[in-house]
């Protein structure tokens, strides 16, 4: 796995495969692993939130999600065959903790909707130890569901939050968890309950999800998305401009 640097956002280069791997070793060697996924809009509000770049920059893992920071990353001359989307690490890591007997723990998105992902995992999953579960809206005492997660014996820990909120609550918190792999999964219980579709293959190859996603709530996201995708944009073609590209800089594995 190599990490190289993008706009001032360290991410790593690795296959799905790689990353799975690489997370169950660790898991069944207890070494604990923060993660993280990096898209578009996450690069431009480290530059201008200072706690989400600190908890990015803890984390063990940063996997390239969207084709957007792929394509910017290839524009700035690093070789990326591939991103580590989200939901899909997610799927893999659910499959492979059924399959190790590892228990895992869901916490975020609203009550009725992290219940519906706990059932329909286990429906998929018959085999999945689930530790146990708690919705997003706990920010009055954060103590108390820490303890919760700790107490399950869980070893991995999904976290469907919003950024920075999730983030910032995983580097807060991780040295209490009492887990072995922690990660920060947005929109993907929205997902896996039904709630929300993900855009087709075509579209995800294109690095359109974001497009797909306006499609579907034009009222919350078309601002976000024209601020930081325009935001990506002009700062990829300064780095351009100013030759900060692949072989002007220091890759480090």
């Amino acid at each position: 796995m190599k990490r190289i640097e993008v706009l001032g956002c360290p991410m790593d280069v690795a296959t799905m495969e790689q990353t799975v791997d690489t997370i169950i070793a660790a898991i069944e060697d207890k070494k604990f692993i923060q993660h993280v996924v990096v898209n578009v809009a996450k690069i431009v509000n480290m530059r201008r939130d200072s706690e989400l770049d600190s908890s990015v920059r803890a984390c063990d893992i940063i996997n390239i999600d969207g084709m957007g920071v792929v394509i910017g990353a290839r524009f700035l001359g690093y070789k990326v065959d591939e991103r580590v989307a989200g939901v899909d690490l997610f799927e893999n890591l659910i499959a492979r903790s059924e399959k190790e007997e590892f228990p895992v723990f869901l916490l975020g998105a609203k009550n009725e909707v992290v219940t519906e992902v706990a059932k329909c995992l286990q429906e998929r999953h018959p085999d999945l130890k689930l530790a146990g579960f708690h919705h997003g809206y706990f920010w009055d005492d954060e103590e108390a569901v820490v303890k919760k997660i700790k107490d399950s014996g869980a070893r991995l820990l999904f976290v469907a939050i919003t950024s920075p909120r999730k983030e910032n609550f995983i580097n807060r918190w991780k040295d209490q968890l009492g887990v072995d792999f922690v990660m920060g999964v947005g929109g993907t219980f929205d997902v896996v309950a039904g709630k929300v579709q993900r855009a087709p293959v075509w579209m995800q190859k294109w690095g359109l999800e974001w497009l797909y996603r306006v499609i579907q709530e034009p009222g919350r996201m078309w601002k976000r998305y024209l601020d930081t995708n325009s935001r990506f944009f002009w700062l990829l073609l300064k780095a351009r401009l100013k030759g900060d590209i692949a072989s002007k800089q220091s890759n480090k594995a």
